[in-house]
């Protein structure tokens, strides 16, 4: 909880962005509207603060709640620092651009640049989901391709969801809560497992998962779902017990093409080694049936029924 671990107060200064107010809270950080103070803008500061290994003194600065886990804390605050410094150079339409990065108060600071819109979550919320197969691949057609772009300088994002998902005018598509991603080359430590009902692939609930681009896709899969539905899938765990999931080429084969249900059922596979490699073959996949310029293939709106090829193909 934000008030649990302290939040900083509106007018504190931090560098050069003084807070106006939170605006959200995670597992893992504190979320704060704040204006710089030599150009005006308006920027959204988010502070690493993992709420089950950190406090805050009373001098304002982060520490461990209980001296074990000081090298946890350690650990992670020079994680989400590193990760950041490298999705700093990452430059795509559609993934929220890196502002500025810096260590204060005994932690790390990402700060991007504050845009007004919503998220796709609050927007299936209000629609009770069934939305239309042309809004679902005009959304996950650009956040594919910007997970293309991740993925191919070896990071992984672990988080994709519709609350990481921002819309804005026009809905267009932005990905979020670059905080989350994560180095392929590097082990998991405590401090950076991040797990989110629903979206999260089985994999990534154990240390010993073998998390890859095959993670990030599952958990677009279930996104599309839910755009779908209206509500998330049930947990990856409770699929790996007992998997009752029907599969949605049954379920909405009258409401949907059958090459985007398709799409959605061959993501969410449970066997990580079924699923498409990474999101550039899941968007290449799909981009053959949706019109998309120098593709072939039949509108999005067009009822195409032709099955998606992937059967026998990882």
């Amino acid at each position: 909880m934000a008030d649990a671990r302290e939040s900083l107060e509106a007018g504190t200064l931090v560098a050069s962005y003084r807070i106006a107010k939170v605006i959200g809270t995670g597992g893992f950080s504190l979320i704060y509207l704040a204006v710089e103070e030599d150009s005006g803008d308006e920027v959204v500061l988010k502070e690493y603060m993992p709420k089950r290994i950190a406090t805050r003194d009373g001098r304002g600065q982060i520490v461990p709640s209980r001296p074990e886990y000081a090298e946890n804390l350690w650990h992670g605050r020079r994680s989400f620092f590193c990760e950041v410094k490298a999705m700093a150079s990452l430059h795509h339409p559609n993934i929220l651009a890196v502002r500025d990065f810096f260590l204060a108060n005994g932690t790390s600071y990402l700060v991007t640049r504050y845009q007004r819109g919503r998220s796709l979550w609050s927007y299936i919320q209000g629609r009770g989901g069934g939305l239309s197969p042309t809004f679902i691949l005009m959304s996950f057609l650009p956040i594919l391709d910007a997970l293309a772009l991740i993925h191919s300088r070896s990071l992984l994002h672990l988080d994709v969801k519709p609350g990481n998902i921002y819309l804005r005018h026009g809905h267009r598509p932005l990905l979020l809560d670059l905080g989350a991603v994560h180095r392929m080359d590097q082990g998991r430590g405590e401090g950076g497992q991040i797990v989110s009902a629903g979206y999260s692939p089985v994999e990534q609930y154990y240390r010993s998962g073998h998390v890859g681009p095959w993670t990030d896709v599952y958990a677009v899969g279930a996104s599309m779902r839910t755009c779908m539905e209206g509500r998330p899938p049930p947990p990856a765990v409770e699929r790996h017990t007992d998997d009752k999931l029907e599969p949605a080429k049954q379920l909405y084969r009258d409401r949907y093409p059958l090459f985007l249900l398709d799409a959605v059922d061959w993501a969410m596979e449970m066997d990580p080694t079924k699923r498409p490699q990474d999101a550039s073959r899941l968007l290449h996949a799909l981009k053959r049936f949706t019109g998309a310029p120098g593709q072939s293939g039949s509108s999005p709106t067009t009822g195409n029924t032709e099955r998606f090829p992937h059967s026998g193909v990882h």
